[in-house]
């Protein structure tokens, strides 16, 4: 396992420079660069543009360079120093800018994930167990609602009755007295529990999607000649289920962590914006639209290992629960 845990660390290596390289040149691909949207953002309020002004700039952060030298210079200073480059439109380092906004968002895919694991996992082996049941299809229902309404409009739902009805503000993080405070058992608890609005909202189209997964896998298992088998042999059915249909369904399952924790980060920029979340996702689109390179560029290429570390664990999960899977 080890051996091959290593193998899979050292294939990431080239799989990131490969990353790193595409999202640079996904930054680029727009017509234009930062400066180009600035000027044409001056020129809508009326202002007049200093072209003198847009070339020392240019120069400045070295945007005549070719593409491929302008890449060398940002990954090599992410590699040698940890520098990810200067805000154009901030003015600010990179680094510190992404840091606690990326912890917040990695906490938050964190946190959703569980819930979803949670109730999707008993949910999906109840209505495979129990299939065509009421219960099963209540979940059906259930899950079918959660994948046909936007999590936006949740988001939206629950802010009207927590303002209107409870008196409550929904939207954010922390509470205000709390939100520029430095970290403390305080603060972490208030995170916690403005934490639960959040991720039920991010939670519900994943939840109802794992549910269907979950429930097809489990009833491909259930009939298979091996499952009559142990029960013909007196395994109790509990045991029965847990140790061979629902080992083998879960595959699929796991195989989902590679693409679900990067696209729960990044899934939930509309709910970021509506719930006014100070999570990676409102800077990371305010970035893209403004082509400001090094912070988008930052945030795509996290991202992107978020993609390789998640199909890393994925893969040594699959290889922990299904003994079918060899690793030579």
């Amino acid at each position: 396992m080890l051996f091959y845990i290593f193998r899979r660390i050292v294939w990431s290596i080239p799989f990131f420079f490969a990353i790193s390289l595409f999202a640079f040149l996904i930054i680029q691909a727009p017509p234009g660069d930062y400066l180009t949207t600035y000027a044409a953002r001056l020129e809508a309020q009326g202002q007049v543009v200093d072209q003198a002004r847009l070339e020392t700039l240019r120069e400045r952060f070295a945007l005549g360079e070719p593409i491929l030298v302008q890449y060398f210079n940002w990954v090599s200073g992410i590699i040698t120093r940890g520098d990810f480059g200067i805000s154009f439109e901030f003015q600010q380092p990179v680094s510190e800018m992404i840091g606690q906004r990326m912890a917040l968002s990695v906490v938050l895919a964190t946190s959703t994930l569980f819930f979803t694991w949670a109730l999707a996992l008993p949910i999906g082996i109840y209505s495979a167990v129990r299939q065509y049941t009421s219960g099963d299809y209540f979940f059906s229902v259930l899950g079918f609602i959660g994948l046909a309404t936007p999590n936006f409009l949740i988001a939206l739902v629950l802010m009207y009755y927590g303002t209107v009805h409870l008196g409550a503000d929904v939207t954010g993080l922390f509470s205000p007295e709390y939100a520029n405070a430095p970290w403390s058992g305080a603060k972490v608890l208030d995170l916690l529990k403005h934490l639960i609005i959040p991720v039920v909202i991010v939670g519900t189209a994943s939840t109802a999607s794992l549910i269907r997964v979950m429930r097809a896998n489990l009833l491909d298992e259930l009939f298979k000649p091996y499952v009559v088998t142990a029960r013909a042999k007196g395994l109790s059915e509990f045991r029965l289920l847990m140790k061979y249909p629902v080992r083998i369904a879960l595959n699929p399952f796991v195989s989902t962590l590679g693409w679900a924790f990067p696209q729960i980060v990044s899934g939930s920029t509309i709910v970021a914006v509506v719930l006014s979340l100070p999570t990676a996702d409102p800077l990371m689109l305010d970035a893209l639209l403004s082509q400001d390179m090094y912070l988008a560029g930052a945030f795509i290429l996290l991202l992107s290992v978020l993609s390789i570390v998640g199909m890393l664990v994925s893969d040594i999960l699959l290889a922990l629960i299904d003994p079918r899977i060899r690793y030579t």
